[in-house]
């Protein structure tokens, strides 16, 4: 993988990156790390910083490894590794190696962070901020509603802050 400029995902749409083509959120290092996909989540610049924001329930095996690391990583992946990430976001790695069942190769990174060999680009990110939703916080009650009485899936999200620092794409 080689470093880019990190405007260079400026000119991605990030309204597709995330909600249509997901990604892979992961968090640990070479020797315990886990992986999960999500569709929820956002880039801008705040604090003077580029950032990516996402959403975790707590229950979610990753929660744990992103509360215990202060690095992770959101990958972003060809359309030919849509299996790939639907097998991340159907089973737990408590349960299974989900990388090894779907098929994905683990790559380190300088900063000890994970990323997989098939990500067309990976976001290497430094946790800034975590605030955990409450019922309370929801203005419009029909969201909470929706996402999260109708839809039982477990608790509210944790939302995490994350600084981009450096922005990895697949070497030719």
């Amino acid at each position: 993988m080689k470093k880019i400029d990190i405007n260079a995902v400026g000119k991605e749409n990030v309204f597709d990156l995330i909600g249509k083509e997901w990604m892979l959120v992961t968090a640990g290092n070479e020797k315990s790390f886990n992986t999960m996909t999500a569709s929820w989540g956002g880039m801008g610049w705040l604090w003077n910083k580029p950032v990516a924001f996402i959403f975790i329930r707590p229950e979610r095996y990753t929660h744990g490894f992103i509360e215990e690391n202060d690095r992770l990583t959101l990958s972003f992946f060809p359309e030919d590794c849509r299996k790939a990430l639907q097998v991340c976001g159907s089973k737990s790695g408590r349960d299974t190696d989900k990388v090894k069942e779907a098929g994905l190769e683990p790559v380190a990174l300088e900063s000890g962070s994970m990323t997989f060999s098939q990500a067309r680009m990976t976001l290497d990110c430094r946790k800034l901020f975590k605030a955990e939703m409450t019922e309370a916080d929801f203005i419009d009650r029909e969201v909470l509603k929706r996402w999260y009485n109708e839809k039982p899936g477990g608790g509210l999200h944790t939302v995490y802050v994350v600084e981009i620092e450096s922005v990895l794409v697949k070497g030719n």
